[in-house]
């Protein structure tokens, strides 16, 4: 009798479990449906606004375009032109920006290949100016050591002389060295010959012996150079500041002819 007395107990509180799980599930129910109806009702609302806006851009597009529409028959009648006119010209006009972007696009290219090539050439022109700077260092010191084997003695006068040039090469060297000028000359026997600011005449001379008689006019003063020798310098004063100038004959051609050169100060 107890037990049959305590299973209809059981069974009610199974049941209020039941039930209150329901309660809460329904009310759960409840909340979602409320939350998820706003959501919806606000998403409707949003969707009604963009389809107002999207008429509104469309009616403001048609009047827009409208209007465009008005100003251009109105220029065309202005213009005395029809659409169609007015359209071919529209063409006419993008196709000469067109054409004219491509003509400016292909002259910047030009250009471009041109300063590229002008820049090649300006490094070739380094490089060349790198090697006329080795070549002119060289040509220096080749000069250096030149000068430096050339004789310096006195004259025949006692003064002494600079650098004698005994060759037509090293007579070059001392032009280059731009101390003095110089004046070759080839005199033949009995010609009185200017050379430079003087005049010169070979009176006599001896090919076995290497020696010569020469007259030198300067200042309307005639020196008598007598028994000289081959690259000995003859000296003699001239000009307003009484400079020394100095003659060496480098070469008796023959009996009746010798060369050499004129060496007078710069001033």
């Amino acid at each position: 009798m107890s037990e049959l007395e305590n299973t209809p107990r059981s069974y009610s509180g199974a049941l209020l479990a039941v039930i209150a799980v329901a309660l809460l599930a329904a009310l759960g129910g409840l909340i979602w449906n409320y939350s998820l109806s706003g959501r919806l009702t606000s998403q409707q609302v949003e969707l009604a606004d963009a389809k107002q806006q999207n008429v509104k851009m469309a009616s403001d597009l048609r009047e827009t375009d409208a209007r465009l529409r008005v100003a251009t028959e109105e220029l065309g009648k202005s213009l005395g032109l029809t659409q169609k006119q007015l359209d071919a010209r529209a063409d006419e006009i993008i196709q000469r920006e067109d054409a004219e972007s491509k003509r400016l696009e292909s002259a910047q290219k030009q250009t471009a290949q041109q300063v590229n090539a002008v820049s090649s050439e300006v490094s070739n022109v380094k490089t060349d100016v790198g090697g006329v700077k080795t070549d002119v260092a060289k040509t220096q010191s080749d000069l250096a050591n030149a000068v430096s084997q050339m004789q310096s003695m006195k004259g025949d006068m006692g003064q002494q002389s600079g650098l004698i040039a005994t060759n037509h090469d090293e007579l070059e060297i001392l032009k280059h060295k731009g101390d003095r000028n110089y004046y070759e000359f080839t005199l033949n026997k009995g010609e009185k010959k200017p050379v430079g600011t003087v005049s010169l005449e070979l009176r006599k001379a001896d090919l076995k012996r290497s020696k010569f008689n020469l007259n030198v006019y300067a200042d309307d003063r005639k020196y008598e150079k007598k028994d000289k020798n081959v690259n000995e310098p003859l000296q003699f004063y001239s000009g307003k500041t009484h400079g020394l100038y100095e003659i060496v004959v480098n070469t008796i051609n023959s009996k009746n002819q010798i060369s050499g050169y004129l060496s007078t100060p710069k001033n």
